[in-house]
């Protein structure tokens, strides 16, 4: 089995695994970092979702092969004691009900405040259109990312 070097919350891995393997799967089964959830498996739920540099993306549908020697960071990268702005702000407007797609939300909301520090509704709105929430806590997904707004340092 081939060996790929990858960059995940700022440690470097060397892991043995398939070319084919999404690196959800090597998140989760060869590194151990279970936050990152699997959701559908074809990268349209958002549940998987992870920072490459500031970018979200969906690691379900991203192979091994095509994510080896890129740097990532999942949910638990962003801070050992949940004190990140957008991990402060989803427990202040009490987001998660089931939780299951709020690591996937939360790093969401990461990508997008670096890019919109002051977001509009229906900016956000727009922008986790393409996340489920089974629970449907939208509303407190919105008040959160604008609570993580105001915390965020001025770039």
């Amino acid at each position: 089995m081939p060996q790929y070097t990858i960059q995940v919350n700022g440690r470097q891995h060397v892991v043995d695994a398939d070319p084919t393997m999404p690196l959800l799967w090597v998140l989760r089964d060869r590194l151990q970092l279970f936050g990152t959830k699997f959701g559908c498996g074809v990268g349209v739920c958002g549940a998987c979702t992870v920072l490459e540099g500031k970018n979200a993306v969906r690691s379900c549908s991203l192979p091994i092969s095509a994510a080896a020697s890129h740097s990532f960071t999942t949910i638990e990268g962003l801070s050992a004691d949940a004190s990140h702005p957008c991990q402060i702000a989803w427990l202040e407007a009490d987001v998660a009900q089931c939780g299951f797609c709020q690591a996937g939300m939360v790093m969401e909301a990461v990508a997008f405040l670096s890019e919109h520090p002051s977001p509009s509704d229906d900016e956000i709105d727009r922008r986790f259109a393409e996340h489920v929430c089974r629970c449907g806590t939208y509303n407190r997904i919105r008040r959160a990312v604008h609570g993580a707004a105001q915390r965020t340092p001025a770039r």
